[in-house]
């Protein structure tokens, strides 16, 4: 979900100012004042619109205030999810995607596909199926949040589209046969039907097309052939995801243990939530941890290209790819390292990728259990998880 157009024009228009600081305050205020505006008409108008425009929809069974939702810009299915993709093969997408572009890795009975986010970030939901599982792809640009979720509820597969709403920055989906509305960054519902019912998250990763295709040569990537005409490969959101920017249209405090905008990988395991904000990441790219009790890693690769910097998506700076797993393989308790550029274990020696999979060594074949984790902005992540600790690096001692 996106600013309005306008907003959008006038954040363009600013980009040329050099002095950054400049460019981020002009920024800065021209978001707030179209978030009070939008917020001002939402509050003012919400109940009669939405009820005209969403007859269907039970709004009086929610389990949110409707003040705390707002509009996003565009009507409902102003962003039009994909209910048919088509797919091709990694050696035909490369013709237009960069190795370095971010995609979301799906990978379910050996039906494996890879979402690229210059065509999420258009749609922000892909209604698919994969190894025999209903499936919605899910991308929300100003969260930065990808999550996979199985679309099976009560028996009924559901499919989604979006609201034009947002709730604390994040998309608001709807089941198009409840209309019902969902929270994308919780999967729960929250306006409707099936407002209190929760959503099983499918495990995913974002990595670069280039892991993709090593890890999955018989893969299949997401076609641009959507049925619509955008301008895939551009980011609509340019510099969005600058360290020191606010959020768009998010009305809460910002957490102040972490910049809004820094990337963390949150991980809950054992009723308890950490997240690992990139910059410890970058300081320290395999991490040995235990969250909840359970003895967790976290893997991180360098090369792939943030969607949300440059204009144009393979022009964009570089960050980590990061995942958490289970550091259990079968009866052995493992600990990881980078050693010469590569992942591997201690204990013998194997090589491991950014997915959890041992590709050389005496543990070749074996696969990890991944962490229920995500990449996200620090302020959407502390948003809907108060309670996380922040994970931090311990200082390397000085011999």
């Amino acid at each position: 979900m996106g600013p309005p157009g306008n907003v959008r024009d006038e954040l363009k228009e600013s980009q040329p100012v050099r002095d950054l600081s400049i460019k981020r305050t002009v920024r800065c205020l021209r978001w707030t004042a179209a978030a009070i505006l939008l917020a001002y008409v939402a509050a003012a108008s919400a109940d009669p619109q939405w009820t005209q425009e969403w007859p269907r929809t039970d709004f009086d069974k929610r389990t949110v205030a409707l003040e705390e939702i707002q509009s996003g810009g565009p009507p409902k299915d102003g962003i039009p999810a994909i209910d048919q993709p088509r797919f091709v093969t990694p050696a035909d997408a490369g013709r237009w995607l960069d190795r370095r572009e971010p995609v979301i890795v799906l990978e379910m009975r050996g039906d494996a596909r890879a979402y690229p986010l210059q065509i999420l970030m258009f749609h922000e939901i892909v209604n698919d199926t994969v190894g025999g599982t209903p499936v919605a792809v899910t991308f929300c640009p100003l969260c930065n949040a990808s999550i996979v979720f199985d679309r099976r509820v009560q028996g009924t597969v559901l499919d989604f589209g979006t609201t034009g709403k947002l709730r604390k920055s994040d998309l608001v989906m709807y089941d198009r046969q409840t209309q019902s509305w969902w929270q994308q960054f919780t999967g729960k519902g929250i306006v409707g039907m099936h407002a209190g019912v929760t959503l099983a998250q499918v495990p995913a990763t974002i990595a670069a097309f280039q892991e993709f295709r090593s890890a999955f040569p018989q893969g299949r990537v997401l076609s641009r052939q959507t049925g619509f005409v955008r301008p895939y490969g551009k980011n609509p959101y340019r510099g969005y995801d600058r360290i020191g920017d606010i959020p768009f249209l998010f009305s809460d405090p910002v957490d102040p243990r972490l910049p809004a905008m820094e990337r963390v990988l949150g991980v809950t395991q054992g009723g308890k939530t950490r997240i690992y904000p990139f910059a410890a990441i970058a300081a320290t790219p395999i991490i040995n941890d235990e969250v909840g009790g359970e003895p967790i890693a976290v893997f991180s690769q360098e090369g792939l290209l943030s969607a949300l910097d440059a204009e144009i998506i393979r022009d964009s700076r570089r960050i980590p790819a990061a995942a958490a797993y289970s550091r259990k393989a079968g009866q052995r308790l493992l600990s990881f390292e980078r050693r010469d550029g590569r992942i591997v274990d201690r204990e013998t020696g194997s090589e491991w990728d950014i997915f959890g999979r041992a590709i050389s060594g005496t543990l070749k074949e074996t696969r990890l259990k991944p962490a229920d984790s995500g990449v996200h902005f620090a302020f959407a992540w502390l948003a809907f998880n108060p309670d996380s600790q922040v994970y931090r690096a311990l200082p390397v001692s000085k011999k």
